[in-house]
């Protein structure tokens, strides 16, 4: 039986300490190998969750760069150039 004075339970957080019980104690119910193969079978399904989701950031970036070339595109034929901003003031009524 896990002993509950192992520092592994004692993080200082409860519920962590809890989950990685019953986690720890969802495998010590099982056969070894069978332990070991569901283990494994966790560890490929959440390597997989991982490259989809470093898939899914590549993608958005993506999106966001043609998203960000579309929106000056349409600025570029749509919207007319601002006018030249003043640059110096001009010289006081009566002057020039």
């Amino acid at each position: 039986m896990a002993d509950t004075h192992d520092s592994r339970y004692k993080t200082g957080n409860p519920l962590c300490d809890a989950v990685r019980f019953l986690c720890d104690a969802s495998f010590a119910v099982l056969p070894a190998d069978a332990a070991r193969q569901l283990g494994e079978f966790e560890k490929n399904f959440w390597g997989g969750v991982r490259w989809f989701a470093d898939k899914n950031i590549g993608w958005v970036d993506d999106s966001l760069a043609a998203a960000e070339r579309l929106r000056e595109e349409w600025r570029r034929r749509h919207c007319p150039p601002a006018p030249e901003p003043l640059t110096s003031t001009p010289p006081p009524e009566g002057v020039g």
